[in-house]
């Protein structure tokens, strides 16, 4: 198969794991595998606003929001981006992890993003969303498969902040910019498998 734009180093797309979507997963699975790599090479050069607003479109329409009971046959499933993209289905956590190694790969800086738990009153149940910083002192903006547009936190009133992490760390929600810092996110049991999961699947 022929790449026409650059594969994507970070997130360890290459040619051959291409072939091995196609062979599990089918031909569907691969033309949206394409469509996410399209939209990654066209979009490194736009500002992030832009940027953020494209790949919480990309996902929130692309992609079919199903449990992981249903999906995965598990109570608690993170998907790795390749798996959520080639099943095209995934739950609140698989839609944000996608989200956040998506935009880091477009260069945005991973101190900008934290995958955030909160609960979510109206479901009255746990949700995952992804949260964006443009610098320490911004009010961060909110990107939810829930809903389409992108929000600041303060007017997301239906989300109750928990707890929220990325590459870097683990903090428990607190007042509004008091977060505690708890350690590695690492610690996390299901961050750290998904971590292991994204290195081992090229292989």
């Amino acid at each position: 198969m022929f790449f026409s734009m650059t594969i994507a180093a970070s997130l360890l797309i290459n040619e051959a794991l291409i072939n091995k979507i196609e062979k599990q997963y089918g031909e569907a699975a691969v033309a949206r595998v394409m469509q996410w790599l399209d939209l990654i090479d066209q979009s490194k050069g736009l500002p992030e606003q832009e940027k953020l607003t494209l790949v919480n479109t990309f996902f929130n329409t692309h992609i079919r929001f199903m449990d992981d009971i249903d999906l995965w046959f598990t109570r608690d499933y993170w998907a790795t981006p390749i798996e959520f993209m080639a099943i095209g289905a995934g739950d609140c956590e698989d839609f944000s992890i996608a989200k956040y190694f998506t935009l880091k790969e477009l260069g945005i800086d991973e101190d900008k993003l934290r995958l955030t738990y909160v609960k979510a009153i109206q479901l009255n149940q746990a949700h995952m969303v992804l949260t964006y910083k443009k610098d320490p002192d911004s009010v961060p903006v909110v990107l939810d498969n829930l809903i389409a547009e992108i929000k600041p936190a303060p007017l997301r009133d239906d989300l109750v902040p928990i707890y929220s992490f990325n590459g870097i760390g683990l903090w428990l929600a607190k007042k509004r910019g008091m977060d505690k810092y708890l350690g590695h996110s690492n610690n996390l049991d299901l961050w750290a498998e998904l971590r292991l999961r994204m290195m081992e699947i090229t292989r």
